[in-house]
Parts: C-alpha cells; sequence; structure tokens
C-alpha cells in the first residue's frame, strides 16, 4: 500500500496543531504528512501587540517543533490549489520563479487570515496592521520612531484594537493614544467587564470616539464619517480580518467571504478530500451560527479535522465534538486583563474576571496555545492508528 499522502498547508495555530494532531493519531509507515508554511518559524499571531510595542517573543523554527515527529516541514508560498486533479503549487521561501506540483490524497487547508482595510481610503497606504509579524515589526519600528506626544489612532474598538491600544498605551504613555470604534466601547462584554474596560483605558490615558466610523485614512490623519479628523502619526488598523485569497479562486464551495464551506467534520462540501480549519473555514457553531475568526475556535476545529481524518483512515468511527466557547480573553496590557465568560455561542455572561488575576489568565492561556503547538504530539490519548486500503487515486 502506498503511503497515504497529506499536505496541510498553513502552520499557524490551526495548521501546525492538525500536523501534529495527525502525526500522533496515524502510523507515520501508512502516512506522508507535509506541513507547508511561508515562514521557518511558529508565529504566536496572539502576541504581535507585543512584538509591535518592542517586547521580544521566542523564536520557535517549525523544523525544531516537528523533529522526529514523521511530519516533513517546507517552507514555501502556496500559490495555487488545484482541487480536481488534487495537487497544491508551492513557491520556493527565496522568491524564485521555480513552481513545484505538490500532489495530495488528503488536504487540510489552513491558511487563516490577514488584516482587512474593507476599501477604505488610504488605509492599504498609511495604516499599519498586527494580523502578522512582518505587519508588526514594521509597526514596531514606526513606533519607535515617535517623539513624546506624538498622537497614535488605533481603528477598530474589538479585541485587537483594544489590545493594542492598551498595550500601546502602556509601553509608550509619553504618546498620545486614541481607539476608534464604530459602537460603544466593549459593547460585546457585560457591564462588569465594561466597567473594567472603561477603568482601565481611563488610567492609561486613552481617548476614546465611540461610533465613529472612519472612512479615510491621510498620513497624518483619520477622517470620520461624520467629517472630523483626529491627527495620528500612526495610524494603526484593526477593523477585523480577510481570509487568504487562494480559496475562492478554486473549485471549492466558498461563502461571500472567501471561506470554504464544511461539514461537521469540518470536511469541504463540495470536495472530500479537502478538509478546512480555522478563519479559512466557514464553520457552524451553537445555534447554526457561523463561528468567528479566532484562536478559540481554530484549535478545536483542527482537533476535530484531524481526528476526523484519523477514523476516516483507519476506518473507525467519525467523531463529532460541538465547538463552544467557554470565554473571551483580553490582554489590557502586561499588568491588567479581562476574562469575560460567554455562553456556549460566545454571548456575554454576567461573570467576568479582571485586573492581575485575568491577566496572568490570560498569559497562561497563550502559553499553553503555544505549548500545544510546539509539544504536537504530546499528550494525546490513543496510540497510532493503521491505515486502511483507500480506492485508487484518481485525477481529474
Amino acid at each position: 500500500m502506498q503511503q497515504h499522502r497529506i499536505v496541510v498547508l498553513g502552520a499557524g495555530y490551526t495548521g501546525a496543531t492538525a500536523a501534529g494532531r495527525l502525526a500522533r493519531r496515524l502510523h507515520r509507515d501508512d502516512v506522508r504528512i507535509t506541513l507547508v508554511n511561508a515562514e521557518p518559524d511558529f508565529v504566536e499571531r496572539v502576541r504581535m501587540h507585543q512584538l509591535a510595542t518592542g517586547q521580544e517573543l521566542a523564536r520557535r523554527p517549525l523544523t525544531d517543533m516537528f523533529a522526529g515527529t514523521g511530519v516533513e516541514v517546507r517552507i514555501a508560498t502556496v500559490t495555487a490549489v488545484d482541487a480536481e486533479r488534487k495537487e497544491v503549487t508551492l513557491a520556493a521561501e527565496e522568491g524564485g520563479q521555480a513552481q513545484e506540483a505538490v500532489p495530495y490524497d488528503t488536504l487540510v487547508y489552513a491558511l487563516g487570515s490577514g488584516w482587512d482595510d474593507h476599501g477604505v481610503p488610504g488605509a492599504a497606504a498609511h495604516a499599519h496592521q498586527i494580523a502578522s509579524r512582518p505587519g508588526a515589526l514594521r509597526l514596531r519600528e514606526r513606533l519607535a520612531a515617535l517623539a513624546p506626544g506624538q498622537p497614535v489612532v488605533v481603528v477598530g474598538g474589538g479585541l485587537t484594537g483594544v489590545e493594542a491600544a492598551t498595550e500601546i498605551a502602556e509601553a509608550r504613555p509619553d504618546l498620545d493614544v486614541a481607539l476608534a470604534a464604530r459602537g460603544a466601547l466593549g459593547d460585546w462584554l457585560s457591564a462588569k467587564g465594561r466597567a473594567h474596560l472603561r477603568k482601565v483605558v481611563d488610567r492609561l490615558g486613552i481617548t476614546v470616539h465611540e461610533h465613529t466610523a472612519v472612512t479615510a485614512v491621510e498620513a497624518d490623519r483619520v477622517v470620520t464619517a461624520g467629517g472630523a479628523a483626529l491627527p495620528a502619526a500612526v495610524t494603526v488598523w484593526t477593523t477585523g480580518f480577510a481570509v487568504h485569497p487562494i480559496a475562492k479562486a478554486t473549485t471549492l464551495e466558498v461563502s461571500e467571504t472567501g471561506q470554504i464551506v464544511v461539514d461537521r467534520t469540518l470536511r469541504a462540501v463540495s470536495h472530500p478530500d479537502v478538509y478546512a480549519v480555522g478563519d479559512a473555514a466557514l464553520a457552524q457553531g451553537p445555534g447554526d451560527e457561523p463561528l468567528r475568526m479566532s484562536c478559540a475556535s481554530g484549535v478545536p476545529s483542527a482537533w476535530q479535522a484531524a481526528d476526523a481524518i484519523a477514523a476516516r483512515l483507519s476506518g473507525g468511527k467519525v467523531p463529532t465534538v460541538p465547538i463552544r466557547y467557554f470565554n473571551q480573553c483580553v490582554s489590557l496590557g502586561r499588568k491588567e486583563g479581562l476574562i469575560q465568560y460567554v455562553t456556549a455561542d460566545d454571548r456575554a455572561r454576567g461573570a467576568a474576571l479582571t485586573g492581575r488575576t485575568a491577566a496572568l489568565y490570560k498569559e497562561l492561556v497563550c502559553k499553553g496555545a503555544a505549548w500545544g503547538v510546539a509539544h504536537p504530539t504530546l499528550g494525546l490519548p490513543g496510540g497510532h492508528r493503521r491505515v486502511v486500503p483507500q480506492p485508487a487515486r484518481t485525477t481529474a
């Protein structure tokens, strides 16, 4: 029997987790697992606001993380996916012209998402983003060059915007930091959570512009829907995420957002040899509502997909464990935090953990997520399953 070829695209939290879990579930003589990533290191995306403010993060080379696991790490850029021929096209790391077609029997699509400028004029040219390591490093350099008193505007009042604004204000109390939010500050939180967020924001001296939509970004200011101009030596854009565009260019069924439409096991509804996890997947959660783009839903989706693949290849029962939410973890600088407890479908409960204890809780969550990726084959029950013979491979 030929080895079953599993290709995992993307080595963020979801892709790396899926690859490691598959290596733990399946006998390495039966499968060949290839993990493809554009960068040589695993990036803790949930810490990009820390990187942007000058903090040093530990390097986690993927080749070291997966040494001895049976997972082959390929540092390359994905340029195309052909779901009919069952192959992906990769470009060499150094940006050469050479393209390589890599065939697969099962594909795990985990290319994730990047920042979304929503087509706002000037945002792409003048704003900074922290959805990636290169973006966070560019912002880091720009912030370091600012003189005391210069204005910084963070656009977006969601989790990323709140974390960015408080981190910058704490690290650089000499700057004039402002946050522009479409709605009320922390309007997704409980009353207790909103009160604590307001208290921290006020203590850090952050100016909050609530119910403020930014309609244009210029080199030294942002313009609001009301016609006001907010001075900004640096604009940080945190208004949401857009998925990687490759899936939309394939024959895979995707949503209007470009996410791959999947079933409860994260299997693409249009192509049974493809699984999508994390931000790349349009997956249904509690109440049949789409799961939000987050590490909180991405990692469980990787577990679900890996276990479903292993079960199907080994002839076992396919598990379907509902993906649900428990809390939202928000860092408010290094000394403060907010843990908002939520319902299974991500609505705020009345209870919330705040202060230093919440900051420590959030730090433990971040460390735990990174540890799980860095030790991909440890701590899982069960043993390596043998793959049962699969139907002969066909190409379109």
